[in-house]
């Protein structure tokens, strides 16, 4: 059984609620303070914001096999209301997305891949062994 058998919402929510469990991923004290992305107005309600976009950003990893922050930015972006003038779409910020990265490399879930001079290999985080294990056994 993979994590595509399950509903993709209820999948998600499982894996925040494994993640809570993990001491590395926990959440820090400015995320209250922060929009979570270019077009909010407001900070985040959510409790669970951290664990629940931690979730999701794994699933990312394991569904393209190897991605960036940028990308992940891109994914996690919206469009901007700029009042009269049209929507623009932004790129959502780094930060968040950095900071959860970096826990799930010290938890063991992912690792950076290098590039290799002369091949189109492009660095990017992607999932270990023990990730994937983790992952797959959430039901």
């Amino acid at each position: 059984m993979t994590i595509y058998d399950i509903n993709a919402q209820e999948y998600n929510l499982k894996l925040a609620e494994a993640l809570k469990a993990i001491p590395e991923f926990e959440k820090p004290e400015w995320v209250d303070f922060v929009k979570s992305g270019p077009a909010k107005e407001r900070p985040i309600d959510d409790l669970d914001f951290w664990h629940k976009r931690a979730a999701s950003i794994l699933k990312q990893i394991y569904k393209r096999q190897k991605l960036g922050v940028n990308r992940l930015r891109t994914k996690y972006g919206s469009k901007k209301n700029r009042g009269f003038k049209p929507e623009k779409f932004k790129k959502a910020g780094g930060k968040i997305i950095r900071m959860i990265l970096q826990q799930s490399d010290k938890a063991g879930f992912t690792e950076i891949t290098k590039t290799i001079k002369g091949s189109k290999v492009r660095p990017g985080r992607q999932l270990t062994k023990k990730g994937k294990e983790f992952m797959d056994g959430i039901k």
